[in-house]
Formats: structure tokens, sequence, C-alpha cells
């Protein structure tokens, strides 16, 4: 390694000043970000199983699987070694007219263990990019058939599925999306099921369900596709659907011969408690969009998983005009895809869903001791994926502009953890091969962090 990339080539503070000259956050107010002098778990230099390491060499467990992304740990000799043995062949080449053996046996392996039916895989770089895939095929999908009208998208209210265009048209939280609306296409959206975002007295998940076969009905032939995110809306605060609401959903696309998407980037690979989220109640979607934790954490690979049927109706002569007119110059990246079958067979390898259960209940039973805090309004939970909601002494909502959220999670780093939140809803989303006793560390240092800030 060059010497310039060594974190001992400057002290914490210099790389801070550099970061501040050239670097712009995501999701970050950088006036803040520039103006904050605090060099704690600032700058990461390296990690270790399920800590990450600053530049002064202080240990965080990371709470968030570094932003829901990391499967196994960091640094962990199966994900290594495949990497540098597949950089021994090469790195990167094009799959426009050319295919890999990384890129093969990924596809093989994803068709295994997602849900049935879900025979072709499609690569692209992110989950907004897997998400912009399922957006062109399920409307080109009808299209190629002559039913051009339907180009309509049905989604549920405070959604999240990428910031690309295309993406944030089918979003629903108006703090990341408002700003962009008149560069947006109109889409359809229900109310969320989620019983703590809806009116008393009233069954979301009936009326959720209700708006969206009246929209069905309204736009009947109009409607390509309906796109959720399954069992937990994560952006938007950790939001828990009721049982039964993803398969009702299949049920109406199946009645009304519309295409359902699943936007798994941030539910899939063991955060619900089992692989998929549709594994939770049967369901197999017509397209499935995944991310984040298919190469372990590593590398940026996602992967739009189609029907047979889909694939076959962009199958035709030249100049029929039916091909997929879509692609990344990193689509399929060898590293990338060595990563994620290496990352994928130590699912298998550790008996990792095996495991999860005991971790589920730990977060459960663990947070009950904050459960009736004044503080806290609400905890949402689906497996691994957990939101603590807070709220003022009188449960309304916290000023915006007070950032509570914000403040608790940087003072969770006194306690030796990086965890972060939605607003003011935080965030647990640990690593799912996390340990027992590092996930105790973890929710103990989360609670007392709590419990300390509204002493």
């Amino acid at each position: 390694m060059h010497d310039s990339f060594l974190p001992s080539a400057r002290s914490p503070q210099q790389w801070m000043e550099l970061d501040n000259q050239a670097v712009w956050h995501p999701f970050t107010p950088m006036r803040q970000w520039q103006g904050d002098s605090n060099e704690l778990g600032r700058v990461i230099v390296d990690g270790d199983g399920f800590e990450l390491i600053d530049a002064q060499g202080r240990r965080f467990i990371d709470g968030f699987a570094s932003l829901w992304c990391n499967l196994h740990g960091h640094r962990v000799p199966a994900i290594d070694d495949a990497i540098r043995k597949q950089l021994e062949h090469i790195a990167h080449t094009t799959m426009l007219g050319h295919t890999s053996v990384p890129a093969i046996r990924l596809a093989e392996k994803l068709v295994e263990i997602s849900p049935a039916g879900l025979d072709k895989v499609f690569y692209s770089d992110s989950g907004a990019t897997a998400v912009e895939v399922a957006m062109k095929m399920a409307y080109q999908y009808y299209y190629n058939r002559g039913e051009g009208t339907r180009s309509r998208f049905i989604a549920i209210r405070n959604s999240y599925h990428g910031d690309t265009i295309g993406s944030v048209s089918l979003g629903g939280i108006g703090l990341f999306h408002r700003i962009f609306k008149p560069l947006l296409f109109e889409a359809h959206f229900v109310d969320s099921p989620c019983e703590f975002y809806h009116p008393a007295g009233e069954k979301a998940m009936d009326v959720s369900l209700g708006q969206m076969r009246s929209l069905l009905e309204d736009y009947r032939g109009e409607v390509c596709a309906v796109i959720l995110e399954p069992l937990m809306q994560g952006a938007a605060g950790m939001l828990k659907h009721p049982e039964g609401y993803l398969r009702a959903v299949r049920e109406l696309t199946h009645e009304f011969g519309v295409k359902l998407i699943v936007d798994e980037v941030a539910t899939g690979f063991c955060s619900t408690g089992k692989m998929f989220a549709c594994d939770h109640e049967d369901v197999s979607p017509d397209l499935l969009c995944l991310g984040k934790k298919i190469t372990g954490g590593y590398l940026p690979i996602a992967a739009t998983l189609a029907t047979q049927d889909i694939f076959d109706a962009f199958c035709g002569e030249i100049d029929e005009g039916k091909t997929f007119y879509h692609g990344h110059t990193y689509t399929g990246n060898a590293l990338g895809c060595a990563a994620a079958v290496a990352a994928l067979e130590l699912i298998d390898e550790t008996n990792l869903l095996d495991a999860l259960p005991a971790k589920v209940d730990l977060i459960t039973t663990k947070l009950d001791a904050v459960r009736e805090h004044p503080n806290v309004g609400d905890i949402r939970q689906v497996g691994l994926m957990t939101g603590i909601e807070l709220v003022a002494s009188d449960a309304r909502a916290f000023d915006p502009a007070s950032r509570t959220g914000a403040a608790i999670c940087l003072a969770a780093r006194q306690h030796g953890i990086i965890i972060r939140p939605l607003g003011d809803v935080i965030v647990l989303m640990p690593a799912p091969a996390m340990d027992l006793a590092t996930l105790e560390r973890l929710l103990d240092a989360t609670i007392q962090t709590i419990v300390d800030y509204f002493a």
C-alpha cells in the first residue's frame, strides 16, 4: 500500500481537515459536519469482527451494520480470500457481450435461495439501480406484449426505494423527495399499514388494502406494478407491517393481473430473521430487488431477480425491439460477485439462519428495559431490524431542530457503539452474524445511553 493511504500518514485532526476540504457526505448537513471538531469515531481506519476502529485506535461496536449492509462482520477471512483469489485472474470485465465465472456462480446461488419462480438475475450496483431495473422491466414487459398503456405504479406512503429519479418517484418520504417533485413521474400512493402512524380507531392494514384495491379498479389496465418494502419500511423509521399484509398485496396483484415488485434491499439476507422477508409469508414476487448485504457489505453489487415469464417477454427477433436496453459499466463486477458467493456460502457453513431466533429474542427481551420509559413512544422490531421511537415526556414529537435522535447517537459513542438515527427513531440493525455476547453489549450500551440522556 502506498504510504499516503496509511492512517499514520497524518494525524486524526489532519484527516478531518482534509475531509472538510474535499468530501461531500451523503444525507449529511454539511455545515454542521464541518463545524464539528469531535474526533470520536469520526475517521474509521480499521475493522475487526463486529467492531470499527477510529484513527485514534478507539473501538466501537458497529450497531447499524455499516448502513445495514454488513452481514458477517469486518475482515472476514473467507470473503477476503475470495476477493484475493479473483484478483489473481481479473478484477472486472464487461457483461455486454461477455460473462464471467463469478457472475454465473452468483446467479446460480441467488436463484437457488430466492422465492420460487425467480429464475433470472440482472445485475446492477446499488439498491436504487436494482429498483430502477425492476421498474423498467415491469413497464417494458407490458409494452412488449402490446399493452403500452400500463405505465402506472402503486407504492406505499413513507416508502423508500433509493435516490435515483425513478426510485425517488416511488418513494413517499417528503424530507428526501419533496424538493425533486418537478423532476418525478406520477405515482399513486396508499397509506402505510403501520398502526403506529395511522388515526386511532381505524385498522391501518384494511385502509391500506382498500385504497390499493380502489386504485387498481380505477386504473384497471393502466397499472403495471405495485412496489413495496416487505414487513418493514426501513428509512421511514422502521414502520412495521401487520402480519398478512404482504400476502394480501400479492393476492391483489394476482387478482388484477399486475406485477409485484418487492424491494428487499434492506430486508434481505437474514435481516428479518429469515433469508428473505418474503419467506415469512411464503410470497413469490414477480420482481425481487436485492443489494446491501449481498456481498457481506464489501463491494457494490445489486441484483434484480425476475420470473421466466418476464424474461420471455424480452426475447424475440432483433427487429421486434424487445431487447432490454439497460446496463451499467460495472454490472456483474467479478470481484463483487466473488465476494457475494463467499458471503452467501458462509450463511450455510455457519448455520446462520438457525442462530437468528436467539438473537431476535435477545433484542426483544433486552429492550423491555426501556419499553415503558417516558421518552420511548414505541419499539418496532422485525427480526434484527429495530426502531426505538423517541418522544417528549408528554408523548409529543420532539422539535426536529433539536435533532434529539442525532444527539443520542453521538452520545452512544461514549459507550463504545456506533448507531444512526432516522429522525428521532434510534435504529438498531446489527450484522446478522453478530455473536450473542457482542449483541448484548450493543443493547446494554443503547439502553444506558437513552437512560442517561433523559436523566
